[in-house]
Order: structure tokens, then C-alpha cells, then sequence
């Protein structure tokens, strides 16, 4: 506290905060082989059909699905838009997707997607963590724990919107007879 004000100076706030804290998990099963979904999850430029905040995304020229490779997304939230630089730290095809917002060496938000066979299908879990923490995305426990439950809201979109999209790309497309025929 400020000795004459009361008030909590913000590196205060944030020194006092456990990024570790800040993570979640959620699954969803998907009517869809894991090899399947990993190629939808891995190729960054699909999230905008799940994803009710990323707008777009692509790797970098000539990269792709590999740990080390970049890529820029743009995201949007409450009128405001955002392009952030993401790496990948993991892939491995059918079994699990990584990224590192920030980059693997200074990264701010992790993202983890795996992938295991059930049934005829897959359940598919993603998950958020908070790796370090930054004024960017909040300086007390009121902010994370909104930012924190404001995502996890996000991912169970992400993934009710991901397993529905699956879904309808199974269905046999219908032909309609031609009446002059």
C-alpha cells in the first residue's frame, strides 16, 4: 500500500498473484477419428469457424503444424481487436497440438489441445494457462478470475462449435432431383 494514499500500486497487485492459479481444462467428445481433429485443430487458419473470439489466424510463410513454427492471429473481445504472435511447442499428429502465445522462450498464455480415441469418435480436450503474469491481462485476483472464467467459457464455445461442425461435415450431402430430368 501507498503510505499515503491506501491504495495498492499495481506491481504490488501483480507481485502478490500465482500465475500457476490461472489454468483450466475442458473436454468435449467429437464424432471424428483423432487424426482427423488434429488436422482441424493444427491448421490455425480453421479457428475462426469455432471460435467466438479469434476472427483469424495463419502461420507464417512456409511454416505449419510443427514445434518452433509461428504464427499471427487476430482476436476480438467486447469491441476491442488484437493480433497476437504465437509458437507452436507441440505437434503430434492425432495425439496432441501446442502453442505458446508470446513465443516458447517469453510466452504469456499456453494452449494445449490432445486428442484420444473413444468409441467411433474422439474427445477432444483443450487446455489454458496462464504461463507469466502481465498488466495486460489484468493486476488483481478480480481481473484473472474473470479472464480466467471469460476463457474457459470461450473454449466450451470453441468446442460445442467444433464438435457441431464435425458433425454436420459427416452428414451425406443431399441431392435433389432434378424435376426436368
Amino acid at each position: 500500500m501507498s503510505s499515503t494514499t491506501g491504495e495498492h500500486a499495481p506491481h504490488t497487485a501483480l507481485e502478490t498473484l500465482d500465475p500457476l492459479t490461472y489454468a483450466f481444462t475442458r473436454r468435449a467428445w467429437v464424432d471424428a477419428p483423432p487424426a482427423r481433429v488434429y488436422e482441424l485443430v493444427a491448421d490455425v487458419s480453421a479457428i475462426s469457424r469455432w471460435s467466438p473470439n479469434a476472427t483469424r489466424a495463419a502461420y507464417d510463410h512456409g511454416a505449419g503444424p510443427r514445434p518452433g513454427a509461428w504464427f499471427s492471429g487476430h482476436s476480438r473481445k467486447d469491441g476491442r481487436q488484437w493480433t497476437t504472435r504465437s509458437q507452436v511447442v507441440r505437434a503430434d499428429p492425432a495425439n496432441a497440438f501446442g502453442f505458446v502465445v508470446g513465443g516458447a522462450e517469453d510466452g504469456i498464455v499456453g494452449w494445449d489441445w490432445t486428442f484420444r480415441p473413444q468409441g467411433r469418435g474422439t474427445i477432444v480436450q483443450q487446455s489454458w494457462r496462464l504461463l507469466r503474469l502481465d498488466p495486460v491481462l489484468g493486476t488483481t485476483h478480480t481481473d484473472l478470475d474473470a479472464l480466467r472464467a471469460y476463457m474457459a467459457n470461450s473454449v466450451e464455445a470453441t468446442l460445442a462449435s467444433l464438435a457441431q461442425w464435425i458433425a454436420e461435415d459427416r452428414k451425406p450431402s443431399t441431392v435433389v432431383p432434378d424435376a426436368h430430368a
